[in-house]
């Protein structure tokens, strides 16, 4: 019964494989999920700017650009989302890696790589900005945003929490 269980999850992990890589290899399936992975990443940010400020009484967060569309989008070119409140930053620059899907840089498959970069004055005035890499990564028949902090080789999902302890320490 248990190696029953076990070749059935083999051969669903197998057929789940050949999907992904069947999708990695189609051009127009891969320009779908970097535009819906950029607008995905837009949505977190404007989740944590909205969350934040329902909370607060006076510093308000912005985002730049405040709506953001699949067109919006550039696939030749770095894109640009910030956060910024008073002198304070959060830099999000993203774009497509040299090739279709790479794992060059990070270990699972991405079609999108790039950068969140948070720095305040003081942070400048001591040529300090903080940064963790980002990658759209595939999953099976889906594409999720994860971080990789280079010091601590940390990683995890790229939500509005992981967003807000980037920023907090700013304020």
């Amino acid at each position: 019964m248990q190696q029953d269980d076990a070749i059935t999850k083999l051969a669903g992990r197998i057929d789940a494989a050949r999907r992904a890589e069947r999708m990695l290899t189609d051009p127009d399936d891969v320009a779908r999920f970097r535009r819906e992975g950029a607008c995905e990443l837009h949505r977190v940010c404007a989740g944590l700017v909205s969350a934040v400020n329902s909370r607060t009484t006076e510093a308000l967060l912005d985002l730049s650009p405040p709506t953001y569309s699949a067109q919006d989008f550039r696939d030749a070119g770095p894109n640009l989302i910030q956060i910024s409140s008073q002198g304070r930053q959060m830099q999000i620059v993203f774009g497509a890696p040299s090739q279709l899907v790479s794992t060059e840089k990070f270990l699972m498959p991405y079609v999108l790589e790039g950068e969140v970069r948070t720095y305040n004055q003081t942070m400048l005035d001591h040529f300090d900005v903080r940064s963790r890499a980002i990658f759209l990564c595939v999953q099976a028949e889906t594409a999720v945003w994860r971080f990789f902090d280079w010091r601590t080789l940390a990683t995890g999902p790229l939500d509005g929490e992981a967003l807000a302890k980037l920023i907090e320490p700013l304020f």
